[in-house]
């Protein structure tokens, strides 16, 4: 009863499925009781219950019933630390120093586990094409599922570094002064202190996700405070972008990428709060409530604590690709490889391999190399998924998005990982020599159509464009309505592309693209 009171969700997701008609009516005595109690006392429920559990507790230690020590050397430590670490100047300057270290040490030990990945995967690839005959069975597997899912498994060590320095900080008790920091500049920008932690879990620091993130707007109590977190919540990087952020920074901007994963996690937060700002002073106009944080001491992480928490959230990870990410990619594939060429076109590539093996040139190999490249570019366009690309390509071209990087960004609304294996089995399909097993890093770099304004118009898109379909779900849940999930797609997906098309004109009225 104190639970439903308290609207604890997990009981009543439980009491729910034991006893639907039950349920219903301890709501609506819920509802009725916390009516009362806000215009008797101006109280909430869950208010007035921890006031009577403090109050127990209290006279239980006065009555000495149960007696504990209390360690005043710990809090008077961590007092000490958060006159420096909380610091209005100096504070913010270490949040950025920690972050920075975060992104170092993840770029910094986890490169070699990538380079050996993508070396592995390389390796199965050779092996399946030397062992299966040629047909759709061996393209699916090779640019589907290798290249596909592999693509994204490739990414697995630098999740797994990125997760666990992440934990180190919660664990030690710092990402609560991160959420108390940031409580004066929420309110500049018409959110509440609360929204922090949506924030953080959305991916604020990089690796989270908007779906819990989206879910952890309940605990705010003005509607419209609310209703501005859960829509811009979405615009952190998450877990998902995670690898095509490392992608994109590894081809083009390989010698800083911590440097530029930080810039990227500090213009997620400009945006997303410049976003909020708009919506607090356009439709969702209201006063700022004020903000109580008890921060908890500090503490010594242990190591049995990081690993559990780091497993898990790689698991999640790896698991992810396994199912969801491996089921995009066949669809994806089949969606690039069929209907296929017309026969009246493959009839031309065979005349044109048949006379260049009949002119037995010197350099026949790479002339037929050439034909096949040519014949694998005239299928991918020519699929469905090739189809939807170039139908966007006279809008996205303004942005410097060319027709398989659209295909990619369309697989992204089901899920942003699908971004790269997407990429993977694009230029796997399109690959001039089937037997290249170069890195999708390395062939997006030496790509004629690519550049680093490109890569740094292409990240600006996928960082702001539309939730994953999943976070659209959650968004019309806690919303309570379906226009705000359409909302979010539209607002996010036009400013995304606005922000790419001024990147993109920029670089190209420099001379840089």
């Amino acid at each position: 009863g104190l639970k439903i009171l308290e609207n604890d969700e997990q009981i009543l997701d439980k009491a729910q499925a034991a006893d639907s008609e039950v349920t219903r009516t301890l709501v609506q005595r819920s509802e009725t009781l916390t009516h009362h109690l806000q215009t008797t006392v101006d109280a909430f429920p869950e208010a007035v219950i921890a006031d009577h559990r403090y109050g127990f507790i209290k006279s239980i230690l006065r009555q000495e019933v149960v007696t504990r020590t209390f360690d005043n050397n710990r809090l008077y430590t961590s007092d000490k630390i958060d006159k420096i670490v909380t610091n209005r100047i100096i504070g913010p300057l270490i949040m950025a120093a920690i972050l920075f270290t975060l992104y170092s040490f993840t770029f910094n030990f986890s490169t070699f586990l990538v380079d050996w990945l993508a070396s592995l995967f390389a390796l199965l690839s050779q092996t399946v094409d030397s062992i299966l005959p040629d047909g759709p069975i061996k393209s699916m597997i090779i640019s589907g599922v290798i290249d596909g899912v592999g693509g994204v498994l490739g990414f697995v060590p630098i999740i797994m570094f990125m997760f666990f320095g992440i934990a180190v900080l919660e664990d030690s008790g710092y990402l609560a002064r991160v959420a108390f920091m940031m409580d004066r500049i929420f309110h500049f920008f018409g959110l509440h202190g609360s929204s922090v932690m949506p924030f953080i879990v959305s991916g604020g620091i990089a690796g989270g996700c908007a779906v819990p993130g989206v879910m952890a707007t309940r605990t705010l109590r003005s509607p419209k405070e609310r209703m501005a977190t859960l829509l811009t919540v979405p615009f952190m990087n998450c877990g998902a972008k995670l690898p095509v952020l490392t992608l994109i920074i590894g081809a083009f901007f390989s010698s800083h990428q911590a440097r530029y994963m930080f810039l990227a996690t500090v213009a997620a937060w400009i945006v997303a709060l410049m976003a909020a700002k708009f919506l607090r002073m356009t439709v969702l106009k209201g006063e700022s409530t004020p903000f109580v944080m008890e921060l908890p001491p500090y503490r010594f992480p242990t190591l049995k604590g990081l690993f559990i928490h780091t497993w898990e959230r790689t698991w999640q990870y790896i698991k992810k690709a396994g199912t969801v990410i491996l089921g995009i990619s066949i669809l994806l594939w089949a969606m690039m490889t069929y209907p296929g060429l017309p026969h009246q076109e493959a009839a031309v590539f065979d005349q044109m391999r048949q006379e260049t093996i009949s002119s037995q040139s010197a350099d026949i190999q790479d002339e037929l190399a050439k034909i096949n490249g040519l014949e694998a570019e005239a299928k991918l366009r020519n699929s469905l998924a090739g189809r939807i690309g170039i139908a966007l390509e006279p809008v996205s071209h303004y942005a410097g998005f060319d027709w398989r990087t659209n295909i990619a960004l369309v697989g992204g609304f089901a899920a942003k990982e699908v971004i790269v294996s997407t990429l993977g089995t694009a230029y796997s399909l399109g690959d001039i020599d089937s037997q290249n097993t170069t890195s999708l890093k390395d062939r997006l770099a030496r790509d004629p159509h690519w550049n680093p304004v490109v890569g740094l118009s292409v990240l600006a898109f996928i960082m702001f464009y539309a939730p994953c379909f999943v976070t659209i779900v959650a968004i019309a849940n806690e919303a309570g309505a379906w226009k705000w999930a359409f909302f979010s797609m539209g607002f996010n997906t036009v400013f995304a592309l606005i922000l790419s098309v001024a990147i993109y004109q920029a670089g190209i009225l420099l001379g840089l693209a």
